[in-house]
């Protein structure tokens, strides 16, 4: 109900217009059958009776024709209006959706895989993109002309031909809909999960080929591949199973409506209390609802993974960070504060470090260093805003970075992580990633600053096309364009994990000295391993391992 609400609330006035258009389909669907039928009819008993010349045929005639014409245009209407009106809701659910993985905690998005996530949310955003169109607007305007048409036939023949109908078609369809939902869900999560495990699986294939050919794994990858084509496979024939079971009790429920309401009709114009013709009207309204209830048999087979998408999507929608107002605040000048830090492993756990103090000024390099794991990583992504401290305070001109606007954050903080994350595409394009309009001339100031302008002119220059992941240079290379992306934020706060990682000795000084020519007041504090690293660094802050880590 929640997901329901959210995607429909956007677009409700457009929504509004299709369930109407949806009605006129369906009304007149059922007006040109019935008028049909008891058009044929009356025609039929007025010739019999030798009253032919006298039968009006240009009235009814007329009717049928712009119910036809009518029907078409408001076909067309409610699915020119619903689509566009579908579509322009998923984009906005995908911006939230996104918005709220942002927002999750950033441990948390350390462990996504991107393409088991990316895969998991374009299923997700697919099957829900049936919610509005196959079950919420079918079934509304379903019940409601299912209501309507037994209103009517309850005026025009008879109401015990309108309970028939209302019995038959809005009743007992609900019943099947609703118990069959139990069966439904089963097997169309089954086909769900095995399509996910099938596309993750086939990626993992081609992404990592070389690494399974090398170690003999091959036959191992595509033996799964085809397990979860398999799993798929025989989820997808339950699937298709209980649509054509769903399919046959609908057609049985139809038939018997129409044979009741025959029945009924039938006995009534024996009796003289309706017309011949008042009888074809509640017959041929019987065959055309059974238009009406189709959808029940495509919503089942669907519903499963609409469920299940729902429950994963609501928890990152409702996660989304309203946007915060980008308050005015000045950088340039900002000093970093570091207040009695303490980080621990998880609630509860043993404390990464002793606490830890430090002040920083605009234009100062500081090194933290420390064995392996000791929570120099973790110190930089406190100051990044990115995770919040057991205990103490990180401040960057007097706020916590956490609680600043993520405008104001992400424009004066940057942080180059152990991790290069590169796109494929041009060297400019990734570049610009961060800043869209820079300039020629500043691409290659940065590219210059981290002694990678040679390369880039011997590969091409600043159109030289990188693969999947930055794919095309070397890991040193790949490491020092991420560096320049940095550098061409102009952050007054730029935090660098391990930044000469990969990198010689000459090139690491030359690399370094670079950063502070581009950012001669940013505040620099990086985590760092190498001697030319903390030989560059004004102040050089070890962490000290607590009592809890040295028993280890």
């Amino acid at each position: 109900m929640k997901i329901s609400i959210f995607l429909l609330k956007d677009e409700r006035r457009a929504f509004v217009q299709g369930l109407v258009l949806s009605l006129c389909v369906l009304v007149m669907g059922l007006a040109l059958l019935a008028l049909s039928g008891w058009f044929i009819t009356a025609a039929a008993a007025a010739g019999m009776i030798g009253l032919g010349t006298l039968f009006n045929v240009f009235a009814p005639s007329a009717m049928v024709r712009f119910l036809a014409l009518g029907r078409t245009a408001a076909r067309y209407g409610e699915r020119l209006t619903t689509h566009d009106a579908t579509l322009r809701m998923l984009s906005n659910l995908r911006i939230r959706l996104l918005s709220g993985v942002l927002s999750s905690p950033y441990r948390q998005l350390e462990r996504l895989r991107a393409s088991v996530f990316l895969n998991r949310v374009t299923a997700d955003i697919d099957a829900l993109d049936g919610l509005a169109l196959r079950l919420l607007l079918p079934g509304g305007a379903g019940l409601a002309v299912i209501v309507l048409t037994a209103g009517v036939v309850g005026m025009l023949v008879h109401p015990s031909v309108a309970l028939g109908l209302l019995v038959g078609y809005g009743l007992v369809p609900t019943v099947i809909f609703i118990l069959g939902q139990s069966y439904a869900k089963g097997p169309s999560r089954r086909t769900e999960a095995g399509m996910q495990a099938l596309r993750s699986r086939i990626i993992d294939l081609i992404t990592a080929r070389e690494e399974l050919v090398a170690f003999g794994q091959m036959q191992n990858a595509q033996t799964n591949v085809g397990k979860a084509a398999g799993y798929q496979s025989k989820g997808q024939a339950a699937v298709e199973r209980g649509e054509r079971q769903t399919g046959f009790w609908l057609e049985l429920i139809g038939w018997a409506v129409v044979s009741l309401s025959l029945g009924i009709g039938a006995s009534l114009a024996q009796s003289g209390e309706i017309s011949p013709a008042q009888a074809a009207i509640g017959i041929f309204a019987a065959l055309a609802l059974s238009e009406v209830v189709a959808p029940v048999r495509r919503a089942l087979s669907e519903i499963g993974k609409m469920q299940s998408a729902a429950k994963r999507i609501v928890p990152l929608v409702d996660g989304a960070a309203k946007p915060a107002l980008a308050e005015p605040c000045d950088l340039s000048r900002a000093s970093l504060a570091c207040e009695a830090l303490v980080a621990r492993r998880g609630p509860g756990g043993h404390a990464l470090f002793s606490p830890l103090s430090f002040h920083a000024e605009p234009g100062d390099t500081v090194a933290l260093t420390g064995r392996s794991g000791c929570g120099k990583s973790t110190v930089l992504l406190i100051a990044a805003g990115q995770i919040l401290p057991s205990s103490g305070r990180m401040s960057f001109g007097g706020r916590s970075p956490h609680q600043m606007a993520t405008k104001v954050r992400t424009g004066g903080i940057a942080m180059v992580s152990q991790r290069h994350a590169l796109v494929a595409g041009t060297v400019a394009e990734n570049l610009r990633l961060v800043a869209p309009a820079a300039s020629d001339a500043e691409l290659w100031e940065v590219l210059e600053a981290t002694e990678l302008a040679q390369t880039v002119r011997t590969k091409g220059g600043l159109d030289a096309r990188l693969a999947f992941r930055g794919a095309g240079l070397s890991g040193g290379e790949a490491r020092r364009l991420v560096l320049a992306r940095a550098l061409l934020r102009r952050p007054d706060l730029l935090l660098l994990d391990e930044p000469t990682e990969g990198l010689d000795a000459p090139m690491a000084k030359s690399v370094l000295a670079g950063l502070r020519q581009v950012l001669p007041n940013a505040i620099i504090l990086m985590a760092a391993h190498r001697p030319e690293e903390m030989a560059f660094a004004d102040r050089v802050i070890p962490l000290v391992s607590t009592p809890a880590q040295n028993l280890r």
